[in-house]
């Protein structure tokens, strides 16, 4: 994943710095993953030295807005969770949300091309994107509630 973290990089004009590829890297199979999981993933450090290629808690952030303002990453804000953060993007996929044990799944678009829905009056907006979350139990935890 270092390598392709790098071509991405480059690709869309970024520098390839260690800690972008640390972080691309460490959501790679790991969807959903939120900045205090990726946090423990990097070991993140409390006083870092990109010198020596580690990344603070700071500069965490900084790089994940970064990738996402790039549209290497994709954000998702589930009411009452952390942003999350995963590598999937431009596709237009939206995802399932347990409300019980938080549990995210992505669920493919399956309604033409992106967007897949379109506002009744789009208010002269050049609607690109649509992003939906549905909230249920997933299996695992219906038993558990009854």
């Amino acid at each position: 994943m270092e390598q392709r973290a790098a071509g991405l990089l480059r690709a869309k004009g970024l520098r390839s710095t260690a800690q972008r590829r640390a972080v691309l890297s460490a959501l790679d199979g790991h969807p959903h993953s939120t900045a205090a999981e990726l946090e423990s993933r990097i070991g993140v450090a409390a006083e870092a030295s990109p010198a020596a290629g580690s990344l603070s808690r700071q500069g965490l952030y900084n790089v994940l807005d970064d990738l996402a303002r790039a549209r290497l990453i994709r954000c998702i804000e589930p009411a009452g969770s952390p942003t999350r953060y995963e590598l999937r993007v431009g596709d237009n996929h939206h995802h399932l949300v347990c409300r019980s044990c938080g549990r995210i799944e992505d669920v493919d678009c399956t309604v033409g091309h992106a967007p897949c829905l379109t506002p009744e009056n789009d208010r002269g907006f050049a609607v690109d994107e649509a992003e939906i979350i549905w909230w249920g139990v997933c299996a695992s935890c219906r038993p558990a509630r009854g």
